[in-house]
């Protein structure tokens, strides 16, 4: 047998540059089930946002009042929002350190590769804020996963460490906020006043949402670019109380790649179950209350249980995800599953095609250049148009694999990170 040392310098060297995308014979299967199980779920949470303003929506203004709707509402905040954008981040790290210990294995330059892969995803993400949907995250991901290089090469508790802090940033951010306001609100005058710059007048704010409902359900494409343009530069706004959940989870996900978690379930079983134990023990009841308070609460409320809610679920979704991470991590383990979950895999793998198709479909089926149905699809009703694209991406995603290696986007990603046309065709 020949060893390292019989091979010559330059063949080794070649051999270790030679660093080439993962495989798929090379892939880990669980981790591909949570990315498409973190699809649907963020499809359920952003069929909202595709079909109703979406700045009235995050300013507590409601559309919904039958009961249906109510309770579909208040099913998607409990079980669905915030849970499934951090489960993503959570994998992107993951990823980021199984890419790590490839990188070094190989001996190959991982930081230049790591940024190229980074910016052509950011690329990707302001293409789809600013040409399709300004609900994008993609930016938030990439522009996030920078300093994760910094990370590297410390020691798994500062990693841990990190990540706690993180996590804990923006709930302490907004319980503070709250506090200050709740105190001022103890004087009349000034919580009249804080009533005054928060709550628009009904007639106005009426009349504003009309006008956008018109743009995206009648204009055409331009007047709906020129809309949304607006829209992003107040998501971006908003955004950046999100960039340390982003980054926790990131550092998670690094975490649990550098122990190796996923690449042996069964020896860290233990470990898994009491991941899926805390996460239910803190997340369901933190997001029990951010379903309640926002349900009963807006922003003419002086108590202000709207606001306090975000903190809540700003670390009762992170949680949470974790919790649905390691169930399913285990669930996968079932041989009995394993065809139904192969599925769900498949979509998986095309995550990032997947995500921008959910943004291709769902504006064509709202906006004034498709269906224009843009203000006319309840919430209960849009739970159920979200199940029938998931499962129309479950068929597509299986044929489209069939035939191709990889999706159209994770194609595109893949040869302009490694700067070489990457084969397509099975």
């Amino acid at each position: 047998m020949r060893t390292t040392a019989d091979i010559p310098p330059v063949i080794s060297s070649w051999q270790r540059a030679a660093l080439t995308p993962v495989a798929a014979d090379e892939r880990i299967e669980t981790l591909d089930v949570l990315r498409g199980f973190a699809l649907f779920g963020i499809l359920t949470v952003n069929m909202a946002a595709f079909s109703w303003p979406v700045e009235h929506m995050m300013m507590r203004q409601p559309f919904w009042e039958t009961r249906t709707d109510l309770i579909a509402d208040w099913i998607v905040r409990f079980v669905a929002e915030g849970k499934f954008y951090p489960l993503f981040a959570f994998l992107f790290g993951l990823g980021a350190a199984i890419q790590m210990e490839r990188g070094e294995s190989h001996g190959a330059n991982f930081v230049g590769r790591f940024c190229r892969r980074l910016l052509v995803l950011l690329g990707i993400g302001l293409a789809h804020a600013v040409l399709l949907w300004e609900g994008d995250v993609l930016v938030w991901y990439a522009l996030c996963a920078f300093p994760l290089l910094a990370f590297r090469e410390r020691k798994p508790k500062t990693v841990l460490i990190w990540a706690a802090i993180c996590l804990l940033i923006p709930a302490l951010l907004v319980a503070l906020l709250w506090a200050l306001l709740v105190g001022a609100s103890l004087v009349p005058e000034i919580a009249r006043g804080i009533q005054k710059e928060l709550v628009e007048d009904p007639e106005t704010s009426a009349q504003l949402m009309e006008e956008t409902i018109r743009v995206f359900a009648l204009g055409s494409y331009g007047e709906i670019l020129a809309e949304r343009l607006g829209n992003l530069l107040f998501l971006w706004l908003v955004g950046i109380f999100y960039v340390p959940t982003f980054f926790a989870m990131f550092l998670l996900g690094l975490h649990a790649g550098k122990r190796r978690i996923f690449q042996d379930i069964e020896a860290n079983a233990v470990l898994i179950r009491r991941v899926f134990v805390w996460g239910l023990a803190i997340g369901l009841p933190a997001n029990f209350f951010y379903a309640v308070g926002m349900a009963v609460s807006d922003l003419s409320d002086v108590r202000f249980v709207w606001l306090i809610s975000q903190a809540f679920v700003a670390v009762g979704g992170p949680m949470q995800s974790l919790a649905y991470a390691a169930a399913l991590t285990l669930i996968s383990q079932r041989v009995r599953l394993k065809s139904w979950l192969h599925q769900i895999a498949l979509t998986g793998r095309m995550a990032l095609s997947n995500y921008l198709l959910q943004s291709l479909v769902c504006t064509t089926i709202f906006y004034g250049y498709g269906l224009g149905l843009f203000g006319s699809v309840g919430r209960a009703a849009g739970l159920g148009v979200a199940v029938v694209i998931y499962l129309a991406q479950l068929a597509f995603t299986g044929w489209w694999l069939k035939h191709f290696r990889f999706g159209p986007m994770e194609w595109m990603w893949r040869s302009l990170t490694y700067g070489k046309r990457q084969p397509m065709r099975r």
